[in-house]
């Protein structure tokens, strides 16, 4: 009987695993065990990698997987699938280097083949812009100087000084990349770089232009009109597209991505869609009732507080918030607490009527505490 692991069990997938869940799986293990990023412990670690490397040369032939799921590790031994490789499995008839080329680009320091002369598109460019709270509420438009790149018109955008052309790189054969092969444990692996002569452009140029240096691009100042939506928070991001840097090989442009910062207000605080904020109100106000005063986003309200309101009282303005960003007229609400004043500073006559008011609602002695040493003691006094 095989002491081998179960192959699902070693990939740490289920038996009815997809393709593509076989290869995560497979990439997962591949990377962690790989021998060159096991430099402490290579043993063991090659050890780990041959075995999820046989593990999924079984599962992903789907022979081979059927077979192996009819009769498990006994459908490789004893001459059922020929001999050899690890523990009898032959591996004579599998191409490990395109196995390792279509997981492992990454792993050896390359990447998928790319045509030097395919269009590409532009980098993207990165700017911000400050506003302030209402303009955050309401939207605004605002306009940006910029320095961005377009194509030189002397050179029309090939690097070479007019009347030249650049001249197709020998070290790739005008690929822009070079391919090296290494033998590996499983047969020959292939590492992808960009040519280090051309950086990638599969092209050199011998006179460049004198404009732009060979780099096929002049530097300008651009004004860019940004349109900032009504709702926008504090450190979103606008996209403009194709306002970024010029393509490659008549790629498009790349995107202008503006981060937008709101400035502080020192009244109103935000949170969400909604507006929070503080109003006082005079001690007689709160008691009596009436109309107030409150400083809203769309202008100032009057808001009827009720007799008898108390310190802390909070009231919802509904509909006075922040638009939401998808839809306009969807606003959230502005909730505004109430703080009751009470008087500091009175003369002789206001402490009189306050004497006579508290009389009146408890009593003749409200107004009044006993020391320790039996004397009262006026509160206004």
């Amino acid at each position: 009987m095989s002491d081998k692991r179960d192959y699902y069990d070693v990939l740490g997938v289920s038996k009815s695993a997809s393709d593509d869940e076989l290869k995560r799986a497979y990439r997962k293990l591949a990377k962690k065990y790989h021998p060159d990023a096991n430099t402490d412990n290579p043993e063991e670690a090659e050890k780990r990698f041959k075995e999820a490397s046989e593990a999924y040369a079984v599962l992903s032939d789907a022979e081979k997987r059927r077979q192996y799921d009819q009769f498990g590790h006994a459908a490789f031994e004893n001459g059922g699938a020929g001999a050899g490789g690890f523990g009898g499995f032959d591996f004579s008839s599998m191409d490990m280097g395109d196995i390792f080329g279509d997981l492992f680009g990454d792993i050896f320091g390359g990447s998928r083949r790319r045509n030097a002369s395919a269009p590409m598109k532009g980098q993207n460019v990165r700017a911000s812009v400050r506003i302030t709270f209402e303009e955050a509420v309401s939207g605004v438009d605002k306009e940006l100087s910029i320095n961005l790149k377009d194509l030189c018109t002397k050179c029309n955008g090939t690097g070479a000084k007019p009347g030249t052309s650049p001249q197709k790189c020998s070290k790739c054969d005008g690929k822009g990349q070079v391919v090296t092969t290494t033998q590996s444990l499983f047969g020959m692996t292939r590492s992808v770089q960009p040519c280090p002569i051309c950086h990638g452009t599969g092209k050199i140029i011998k006179e460049k232009c004198p404009d732009c240096a060979g780099t096929a691009y002049i530097t300008k100042k651009k004004n860019i009109q940004v349109s900032v939506p009504a709702g926008i928070d504090n450190g979103q991001s606008i996209r403009i597209r194709e306002k970024g840097e010029p393509g490659i090989n008549g790629g498009p442009r790349g995107d202008l991505l503006v981060e937008v910062s709101v400035s502080r207000h020192p009244v109103f605080q935000r949170s969400g869609t909604d507006i929070y904020s503080t109003v006082s109100i005079s001690f007689a106000k709160a008691a009596l009732g009436g109309d107030v005063r409150i400083s809203t986003v769309d202008g100032d309200v009057l808001y009827t507080v009720k007799a008898g309101t108390q310190n802390d009282t909070k009231i919802r303005l509904k509909g006075k918030g922040v638009p939401s960003l998808r839809n306009r007229q969807d606003r959230g609400d502005h909730f505004v607490t109430l703080e009751v004043q009470v008087p500091t500073k009175l003369n002789q006559e206001q402490k009189e009527l306050l004497r006579k008011f508290d009389e009146s609602l408890n009593g003749k002695d409200s107004l009044s505490d006993t020391d320790t040493k039996g004397k009262k003691k006026g509160l206004f006094k």
